[in-house]
């Protein structure tokens, strides 16, 4: 059984796909900085708000107390916290951050899909045993 997996994971596939992985959850973390730290920036000066964190739907009265005291930890940005709440402001940055994320990736396969095409229509020239066969015949017409 040991065997098994050591030749599992020695694959390439297995290797493959946990670089994959790994490299997915750095590229995830910088594409989140990148939106929360610039764009939403950006965004937020263009409306007014520095995030769209503070934009609920809400009903119901107002939290005091301990109530407010956890709900604000679990919702740092926002202002007021009501009894029901509705936080379309977080899911419309993770809207956004989704369509970047999506829209970088997008770039990335049309950028190595262009790499693999242009090497598949490159000129492959002589192969080395038609070299070798040029030589020959050279060498022997001297």
């Amino acid at each position: 059984m040991l065997k098994e997996f050591k030749e599992f994971i020695a694959q390439g596939n297995a290797l493959d796909m946990a670089i994959g992985i790994i490299l997915g959850a750095a590229f995830g973390v910088v594409i989140t900085s990148l939106v929360n730290d610039v764009l939403m920036q950006v965004v937020g000066a263009i409306f007014g708000q520095p995030s769209f964190d503070n934009i609920s739907i809400h009903w119901g009265k107002l939290l005091d107390g301990t109530k407010a005291e956890a709900a604000s930890k679990a919702h740092p940005g926002v202002d007021k916290l009501y009894e029901h709440q509705i936080y379309i402001g977080t899911f419309i940055t993770k809207v956004i951050l989704f369509l970047i994320i999506a829209f970088v990736i997008f770039l990335v396969v049309k950028a190595i899909n262009k790499a693999k095409k242009a090497e598949a229509a490159a000129p492959s020239g002589p192969s080395e045993v038609d070299l070798l066969t040029e030589i020959r015949d050279a060498l022997a017409a001297r």
